[in-house]
């Protein structure tokens, strides 16, 4: 939401040093997920910049669900809501269906997506070549905390402004799949 503040007055938009314990918080949710979703899920993913070790981030767990089909939503949303997460229907992304942590429990985004597709294969690209190339991570770095100084009292902004360094990176991404033949690795969860 344009010109959003949070609760305290300070920006929306807050990136953190690298937190070592950022692994064993997904290993905990997302063996949760796995329990609430069982074959449903056919991958469970730690993706994003919590994932990347050595990469400041903000302080929310991204993790990536891909399962068969996206409708119906109930074989996953029923066992995401049971688990206490909130669907969120809103979002206008057509490619996911998303949830948040359930209330009083630390950030988390669910980002649940169609097994195969591009944009779950992008996640896995971007995360996966970020883990492997030190140059592109203090690049990125150095982006994320520019943007977040200069527009961190903007959500909408700070993740237009990140599509340019996106796009560069992912370009990157490819030419190393290409030489590499890379596929992804096994279910994180």
């Amino acid at each position: 939401m344009r010109g959003e503040i949070d609760q305290g007055g300070g920006p929306v938009i807050r990136i953190v040093d690298y937190d070592p314990g950022w692994p064993g918080r997904f290993t905990e949710i997302g063996g949760a997920l796995r329990r609430a979703l069982g074959g449903v899920a056919l991958r469970i993913d730690h993706i994003g910049s919590t994932s990347v070790p050595g990469l400041a981030a903000k302080p929310i767990i991204d993790i990536q669900v891909s399962v068969e089909r996206l409708e119906p939503v109930a074989p996953f949303a029923e066992p995401l809501g049971r688990a206490g997460l909130v669907f969120r229907a809103d979002n206008p992304e057509r490619t996911k269906r998303c949830f948040r942590e359930a209330p009083g429990q630390p950030r988390t985004h669910i980002h649940v997506r169609r097994t195969g597709s591009f944009s779950e294969q992008f996640a896995l690209l971007f995360r996966d070549f970020l883990r492997a190339d030190q140059g592109s991570v203090r690049e990125y770095e150095s982006v994320k905390r520019a943007l977040a100084r200069r527009l961190g009292h903007d959500r909408q902004a700070y993740t237009d402004a990140k599509a340019e360094i996106f796009w560069k990176i992912i370009q990157r991404a490819d030419e190393w799949a290409q030489r590499r033949g890379w596929e992804p690795g096994p279910s994180d969860a």
